[in-house]
């Protein structure tokens, strides 16, 4: 069974990132009783964890306590639970109640991790949830319970990871003015202020100083913005340097997706760190199996390399950044129509959007407060850098195998590999698998022992004092003599001289209902059953199935692999727009008109502003590429190069 971090099971998004999903109706069930509701942290008030119990519909109040008469009456004693399973149930409460504790200290980072971990345990426990009543039946009621809590915490407000807002998001709709002692105190501080980006102090970036300054969620945002950058900064600062762009480029991944690798726009479908829309990928690959828009270091060569396409194009950072939030196109257009090559000239003029006028100078006063971060508030501690080995597979293996054979959770190693839409790596294509830095000669020396055909369905288990061969093959529902055999371990079954089994786990067995890309319900299933059982996240079953919860009606139909579509247009937009190899495409109200790879040279240089270049887009370079709320008032061009 598949790791399914709490995160994944409560809400909309891809691996600790998207938008919320609020669980409606839920009611909680306890393992062993459930108190009637759950304290608020800091001090919020208290609402009930679950709703009062009503009769089934269609039953009259007499059926209803004639029912609970004649049980009364003929109780049933219900089947002994063997030891080993209630030792399982019990560790799941045990952390259960760990994160209910956590939760009402107001600790959500910890209450998030327990809720994780109690989960956890049921999932990775090589017990058969799907078949066992009781187990099943057990999960369940965690689900629930854990949904439960998260429902309250999104009610008040403080859900264990709330999708946050870009800073672009967040101050896209406000007016802040510029105050003149910041705007002073931010001009002085840039004539000692290093970039390799022109950095310009006037009335709108210093407003923006102002609102991140000095109002708690715009200072909140920025400040957590950066201190996630901390994960990512090396390595994008090193792919900047590679591919010959400034490194205060980073900043743009502030507006774009404050730094989460696996940010998804929901109306556009643009996705990743940079979003990327997904019928305009640079080179990056989008298959049933991964998604290297949400690979960090393969969609940052992606936005390097295309961003200094669009410098290439328009001979200045700032119309470029303009470009790469509205389109080359359209900015082309804007500055034909006014005759000027200049981004703020171009502001004045009302020559761009809403979001495209803040975009810039958002991303510009972002950079002048990270780099002087004690002027702003913004000295706290960053996260520390996210260090992997690297893995070149072309073959297919279980995470659950690579999380054994490393010793690292499940969760962290699906945390490594966010552009991974499953739960193993594909055959015959070729993957760059991420486990921790450190761990690469462990990977290697014991994947050697385990065939390749064999690597998406065996296991790998260090053994323990507490361990004998028929304990280890019951828990992996493997018996003892194929376990026996494949370890060359003798008739008596000594596990003395061994540290580690390899477990010969045969492959799952598809129902017969099951076709290419559907499957139909049955009594029983859920979406974290049905998800772990077709190797993908609840949280894709849930948003390709347009599901709210975990539980499925028996007798539906679901896709259980991701739906064949067009990307989506965002609600109420105007324009479209997309690049596909070398041609870039406009489609405004009037229709679509393509444009040629060069651009006008006709375009006035009036009052000493700059011309607009003619060097053309040249798509033929290869580009490779990690949850979001959409833009206010955004634009269906986000990203569409």
């Amino acid at each position: 069974m598949s790791k399914v971090p709490f995160t994944l099971i409560c809400k909309w998004g891809v691996a600790g990132r998207a938008a919320a999903l609020i669980v409606g109706g839920v009611a909680c069930t306890l393992l062993t009783g459930c108190p009637q509701s759950v304290q608020s942290p800091a001090g919020q008030s208290k609402h009930a964890v679950a709703p009062a119990i009503q009769s089934t519909p269609g039953s009259s109040p007499s059926t209803a306590a004639a029912a609970q008469s004649t049980a009364a009456a003929s109780p049933q004693k219900p089947a002994p639970v063997p030891a080993e399973t209630q030792q399982l149930i019990d560790r799941a409460d045990a952390a259960y109640k760990s994160g209910l504790a956590n939760y009402n200290a107001g600790k959500l980072d910890q209450a998030r991790a327990d809720f994780d971990h109690a989960v956890d345990l049921m999932l990775t426990s090589g017990r058969d949830l799907r078949n066992d009543p009781q187990l099943s039946d057990a999960f369940e009621h965690l689900v629930d319970k854990v949904n439960a809590v998260e429902m309250l915490a999104l009610k008040q407000g403080n859900g264990f990871s709330p999708a946050e807002p870009t800073l672009v998001e967040l101050a896209n709709d406000v007016t802040f003015p510029a105050d003149p002692n910041i705007k002073a105190t931010a001009e002085a501080e840039l004539k000692t202020t290093q970039s390799d980006l022109p950095l310009v102090m006037n009335d709108y970036v210093a407003g923006y100083i102002n609102f991140f300054s000095n109002s708690t969620k715009g200072h909140s945002t920025i400040l957590n913005t950066l201190q996630r950058a901390g994960r990512y900064r090396e390595m994008i600062q090193q792919v900047l340097r590679e591919e010959h762009v400034p490194q205060d480029l980073i900043y743009q991944a502030v507006a774009e997706s404050g730094f989460r690798p696996q940010a998804l726009n929901a109306r556009s479908g643009a996705a990743g760190m940079w979003q990327f829309m997904p019928y305009s990928m640079n080179g990056m690959t989008r298959n049933a199996w991964f998604d290297e828009r949400f690979d960090p270091i393969k969609s940052t060569h992606a936005y390097a390399r295309y961003i200094k396409e669009l410098y290439n194009q328009f001979g200045d950072w700032y119309l470029a950044m303009a470009a790469y939030d509205w389109g080359p196109g359209n900015v082309q257009r804007a500055v034909q129509r006014t005759g000027y090559a200049d981004f703020w000239e171009l502001y004045r003029r009302n020559a761009l959007p809403t979001e495209t006028k803040n975009y810039v100078p958002i991303i510009l006063a972002a950079t002048i407060m990270a780099k002087n971060p004690g002027q702003y508030g913004l000295g706290g501690d960053v996260d520390p850098p996210l260090l992997v080995d690297t893995i070149s597979t072309d073959y297919a293996i279980d995470l659950r195998l690579v999380s054994d054979l490393v010793e690292i959770p499940v969760s962290d190693i699906v945390a490594l590999n966010p552009s991974l839409l499953r739960m193993q790596t594909p055959a015959d294509i070729a993957f760059d698998l991420h486990i921790p830095a450190g761990t690469k000669s462990l990977f290697e020396e014991r994947i050697s022992q385990i065939p390749d055909e064999k690597r998406a369905t065996w296991r790998y288990h260090r053994l323990t004092d507490q361990d004998t061969l028929e304990s280890v093959a019951r828990a992996f529902h493997v018996s003892p003599s194929e376990v026996a055999a494949v370890n060359r371990i003798g008739a008596d079954g000594d596990l003395s001289q061994s540290d580690a089994l390899i477990l010969p786990v045969a492959p799952a067995v598809a129902p017969a209902v099951v076709h290419a890309s559907r499957y139909r319900t049955r009594k029983g299933d859920t979406v974290v059953t049905v998800a772990d059982r077709f190797g993908v996240t609840p949280v894709q079953l849930q948003r390709w199935n347009k599901l709210k919860g975990s539980h499925l009606t028996p007798g539906r139909m679901l896709a259980v692999s991701e739906p064949i579509h067009l990307a989506p247009r965002a609600a109420g937009s105007r324009r479209s727009h997309g690049k596909h190899h070398g041609q870039t495409q406009t489609a405004s109200r009037g229709g679509s008109h393509p444009a040629s790879g060069t651009h006008s040279r006709s375009a006035k240089a009036s009052g000493g502003k700059k011309p607009a270049s003619a060097a053309g887009i040249s798509s033929s370079n290869r580009v490779a590429s990690s949850s979001g709320a959409p833009h206010s008032a955004k634009s269906t061009t986000k990203k569409a190069q």
